[in-house]
Formats: structure tokens, C-alpha cells, sequence
């Protein structure tokens, strides 16, 4: 397989190549992903907060609605659709519930999550061959990598990067001071942790994690030279951002994309292509890091070495742990079939109305959110569909006859792990995250398909 598996971009020919050349709605679709949060980062746009918002979920409800009507391509379905048909059903079940805050809430409620899942059903559509799936895990490297170097700029020089205004994390949160989004730095300055092109400190950690990973996978990819020294300068800038906001969980979901990722191209049999990587991302962990240090002074290096103060349950606990007890030891006995849905994140902020025997409840981790939105039976079902989805991605990435596909399935499905191992710690599955997610298992389902390969 190592002759097959070389690179994820080759040149295609035929009516593959023609299909390659074409860009169109996939790509601006990934672009938008970053392009239209980072409207926030100009001044004034806090007044248009919530349209600029909802107009990253609502380009994916509106390609699904284009596909139910007027696609006329026929992709068989994947495994992980009917999961996501059941979790919607029990979500449709649960508006009904009655501590429901409002029903536009729980309308609203119920938009993000279709939202976050619609890629699935209608990505397979554009994305066809490997060429272009591809292309455009490489468009991701370039958003999320000029994301990551805003938000070193942001350290490195405040005054002219950070953006002239914050959101409400900040404006509506006085009372608990400037501590949980800032750190000392080497002089004894106050730096606000990085939010790159978004509005909300330490918010560059999500697209730090992307280019990190893509861009070792990249560098380490048979393309001119000048776009794997591109790369690594990106993958470098991922991993310097997400040091510097100080969100360690990222930390640590990147080193598990990038273990996963050598790991399968262990499994490939590609040996050269999995020592160069390895050996590659050693060295670009500790650079970013030194660099993380020189621009953040020691408070940096504190933060990372809390991660092995203790044993990883001990640190989990720490962070996150909390949360997983109050889900499992007090909501699953005061709510096990969900406690009514805009009762937490974006919809409730904006959509709930709340009394006093139905007041707002908070939720800082996926389970928690999927506890009170649907209780054990949404645990169960989104669960079920990230390791069906998981699973599928695997079998392509070790079975698949074509070196091409075997390749960008191992790329998604590394980057989708990292994603998905964020339940325990955030809730991706109601962020832009979550549509990164099903948007790339989608592509490669279409991509395995049209080779005629069992899909994702």
C-alpha cells in the first residue's frame, strides 16, 4: 500500500480532473465557517451579533434545503444517517416536554442541532473524488491557520491585533474580573488569551487544533515544496495558539489527532511516511512551545506541566470532572428523559424564558447538554453515531483499494476524533465544531461511494 498511499493530492484525470478543477459551493462553505464569525472581530459589529451568528448554521440548513429540492444525485445512505434521523425525532419528541423554556427556543434549539448535523446528508453530494476532498481539508489548513497566527499576532502585539470589542463573556461577566480570560505575562503584563478572528477569548483553540494536525500531515505530503514549508509554518502557528490561550484540552486532543494519524498510517504499512510524521511533530511541539514561552512568559509553561501534576483522572477532575458527576450522579436521576429543551446554550440566551421551578441550567460539557436536552436516550443514540461513524472511517482508511481515499480517510477520521473526544470537556455538537465534524464524514461517505467503497 505505501506505493498507493503517497499523498493526498494527485493529479486526477479525465472527467476526475474536470470535477477537480471546478470550486464551488463545498469550498465557499469552508471559508464561511471562519469568514463569517470573524465579522465580529470588526468594531461595531456587536449589534449584529446574533444574525452574524445564526448565519454560519443557517448556510447549512440552507444547503440541505437546495438538496431535498433540487439535487438530483442519489447517494446511497450512510450508516450514521439513521442515528441522526432518531436523535431529531426524540428532539422533535422533546419540544413537547413541559419545562420546554418557550417554544421559538426550543425551535431554535432544535435548528442548531440539524444544523451542526445537516453536512452529513448533503456533503456526499458535492464532494465526489479524492481530489477534492482534498483540496478542500487543505482550505481548512489555510482558514484555520490564519486564524491561529491572528491570534499569536494578538500576544505579540495587543494593541493593533485584538479586536476593538469583545462579546458578552467579557462585557457580561464584570463580576468574576478579567482572571478566567487573561494570564500574566513575561513582564508582568496582563494578556487577554488569544480569541484569533472570533470575539470570545481563547476561542483560537478550536482552529489551532485543525492547523496543527493538517498542517504536519500536509508538510509531510508529496507537494511542492513551498506548500509544505507553508505547512509546518501553519502547524507551528496552531499549536503556538493554542499554548497561548491556554485551553489545555486542545492540548491535548491535538497529540491524540496527531497519535491516532500515525497510528493508521502505521496500519497502512506507510513506515517512512509515519517516522517522518512523528519525528516532524516532536519537533514542531516543542518549537511552538518555546515560541508559546517567549511571547507568554512563564505562566505558559505552568499551565502545561499542571497536566502532569497528577494522574489524567486527577486532572480531568480538576477541569471537567465536575460536570460529568453532576450529569450522571444528579441529572440522570432528576431529569433521565431530559428536562425540556432551550434550557442551556445559545437558543436559552436568546429564545428562553425561565421561572423558578424552570430556571436556565448550565452545561459546560456535551453529556451534560445531552442530558438535559434528551437524557439517556440522546446519550445513547449521538454516541452511537460518532462510533458508527468513527468505525466506517477506519474501515476505509485500512481497507480501501485506492491509496487516494485510503489517505483523506485517515486524515478525517483522525481530525474528527479530536473532535469528538471534545464531549467530555465542551460541546462541540452545538458549535461550529460539530459542523466541521459532519460536514468532512459526509465528504468522505460521497468520496467512498463514488469508488464504489462501503461509505462512512
Amino acid at each position: 500500500m505505501n506505493a498507493r498511499v503517497e499523498t493526498l493530492t494527485r493529479p486526477a484525470s479525465g472527467a476526475a480532473q474536470s470535477v477537480r478543477s471546478r470550486w464551488g459551493f463545498p469550498e465557499l462553505f469552508i471559508v464561511s465557517q471562519t469568514a463569517l464569525p470573524a465579522l465580529l472581530y470588526l468594531p461595531g459589529s456587536q449589534q449584529f451579533r446574533l444574525p452574524i451568528r445564526v448565519s454560519a448554521f443557517a448556510i447549512s440548513l440552507a444547503a440541505f434545503a437546495w438538496w431535498q429540492i433540487e439535487s438530483k444525485i442519489q447517494v446511497p445512505a450512510s450508516r450514521a444517517q439513521s442515528w441522526l434521523a432518531a436523535i431529531m425525532a426524540l428532539l422533535a419528541l422533546m419540544l413537547f416536554h413541559p419545562q420546554t423554556s418557550t417554544l421559538y427556543g426550543g425551535v431554535a434549539h432544535i435548528a442548531v442541532y440539524f444544523a451542526v448535523m445537516a453536512p452529513l446528508f448533503w456533503a456526499p453530494v458535492f464532494v465526489r473524488t479524492p481530489d477534492r476532498l482534498a483540496r478542500l481539508l487543505w482550505l481548512l489548513l489555510i482558514c484555520s491557520g490564519i486564524n491561529a497566527v491572528v491570534g499569536v499576532l494578538q500576544v505579540y502585539d495587543p494593541g493593533r491585533f485584538l479586536p476593538a470589542e469583545f462579546s458578552r463573556v467579557i462585557t457580561g461577566n464584570r463580576d468574576l474580573g478579567l482572571d478566567p480570560v487573561t494570564f500574566i505575562g513575561a513582564h508582568g503584563e496582563r494578556i487577554v488569551r488569544p480569541p484569533g478572528l472570533f470575539d470570545t477569548p481563547g476561542a483560537v483553540a478550536g482552529p489551532g487544533m485543525s492547523a496543527a494536525l493538517l498542517g504536519l500531515i500536509f508538510a509531510t505530503s508529496a507537494i511542492p515544496f513551498w506548500k509544505r514549508l507553508l505547512s509546518l509554518g501553519l502547524a507551528g502557528a496552531g499549536l503556538a495558539a493554542i499554548y497561548l490561550s491556554q485551553v489545555r484540552i486542545s492540548l491535548v486532543m491535538t497529540g491524540l489527532m496527531i497519535m491516532v494519524y500515525f497510528l493508521t498510517t502505521m496500519r497502512q504499512q506507510r513506515f517512512g511516511r509515519a517516522t517522518q510524521f512523528g519525528i516532524l511533530s516532536g519537533g514542531i511541539l516543542i518549537g511552538s512551545f518555546v515560541l508559546a514561552l517567549t511571547l507568554g512568559g512563564p505562566t505558559i509553561g505552568d499551565r502545561v506541566m499542571t497536566l502532569f501534576s497528577t494522574d489524567p483522572i486527577s486532572v480531568y477532575q480538576n477541569a471537567r470532572g465536575v460536570q460529568l458527576q453532576i450529569t450522571f450522579r444528579e441529572l440522570l436521576f432528576q431529569h433521565p428523559f431530559g428536562a425540556g429543551l432551550a434550557r442551556w446554550g445559545m437558543a436559552a440566551s436568546y429564545f428562553g424564558l425561565f421561572t423558578l421551578d424552570s430556571p436556565s441550567l448550565w452545561a459546560e460539557i456535551q453529556f451534560t447538554g445531552w442530558m438535559i436536552d434528551g437524557g439517556v436516550l440522546l446519550i445513547a443514540l449521538y454516541c452511537g453515531a460518532l462510533i458508527v461513524t468513527t468505525l466506517s472511517q477506519w474501515r476505509i482508511a485500512t481497507t480501501s483499494s485506492d491509496g487516494r481515499l485510503a489517505t483523506c480517510a485517515a486524515v478525517v477520521m483522525s481530525t474528527n476524533l479530536g473532535v469528538a473526544a471534545l464531549i467530555f470537556s465542551f460541546t462541540p455538537f452545538n458549535t461550529q465544531i460539530g459542523i466541521q465534524y459532519w460536514f468532512f464524514a459526509g465528504a468522505l461517505h460521497g468520496v467512498a461511494c463514488s469508488y464504489g467503497t462501503e461509505g462512512a
